[in-house]
């Protein structure tokens, strides 16, 4: 059985008289430990299938009309007044796009917030603290303030809160968008070392094809709105990955006809 297992998910939007079909009937699946990408172009609907698996949809305007989403076993949607409406059940992380540190709190404090929500024991959430900061570099800077580091370092906050409440699922939805080119190659390094070190299962939402190819195991193609799946390629490429790799190359190349011939 898969972690996430989504079938014929359609959400609408409330424009006035009528109703905005965003996602139109997309089917998914992701089976334990993880990374798979979701890309298209932008406005294709990655985000508010993203939204839709979080339980994060603005309701309204956004409806669910009809599908199932299923996470570890359980459902996460019921009928309710004649219409779907996201439930409890499973532990989802979300990393956005623009940075979301508390700004009231240290580097320290805003890694451990979702362990203390979480009600993680001191000395457990004491030495997952300590793993995650080791991991991604920010022990040193540890007592410091959001506006007191880099926006790089930032995201790097954003993205070990959320590994740290140990979450059956972490979406990320283009938390590197903002950010050059440079350090997204950095960080998305830094993504995959966390993703094997600590086993977690990860939705990563990008339109950038080649970032998709160098993070994923496998990458779902979406259709412009309304948004479907229209293609998945497995990634059969061993880590570290080479930019300058053929087969990198050619797994790049047709994720981007995909997506540029509809």
């Amino acid at each position: 059985m898969p972690l996430l297992d989504i079938k014929d998910l359609c959400v609408e939007f409330d424009a006035g008289d009528a109703a905005v079909r965003a996602v139109d009937g997309v089917s998914l699946s992701v089976n334990a430990g993880e990374t798979v990408c979701l890309v298209g172009e932008s406005g294709s609907g990655k985000t508010v299938t993203a939204l839709s698996i979080a339980r994060l949809l603005p309701c309204p305007p956004a409806r669910i009309r009809r599908g199932e989403i299923w996470l570890a076993g359980r459902s996460i949607l019921e009928l309710a007044s004649g219409e779907l409406r996201p439930i409890r059940g499973g532990l989802v992380a979300f990393v956005f796009q623009e940075p979301s540190s508390l700004p009231w709190l240290t580097v320290k404090q805003n890694v451990e917030f979702g362990m203390l929500i979480k009600g993680v024991h001191a000395d457990a959430r004491e030495r997952r603290l300590r793993q995650i900061l080791d991991l991604v570099g920010l022990a040193d800077c540890a007592n410091l303030f959001p506006n007191q580091i880099s926006a790089s370092m930032e995201q790097r906050v954003a993205v070990s809160r959320a590994f740290a409440t140990n979450p059956d699922l972490l979406l990320m939805d283009e938390p590197y968008g903002q950010l050059d080119v440079k350090l997204r190659y950095y960080l998305e390094d830094e993504l995959v070392k966390l993703w094997r070190e600590l086993g977690a299962t990860v939705i990563f939402v990008t339109h950038n094809i080649e970032e998709a190819v160098y993070v994923a195991e496998r990458i779902l193609v979406l259709t412009n709105k309304p948004t479907t799946v229209k293609a998945e390629i497995h990634v059969d490429l061993p880590r570290p990955r080479n930019f300058i790799d053929d087969r990198f190359i050619e797994i790049r190349k047709q994720v981007t006809d995909l997506i540029r011939w509809w």
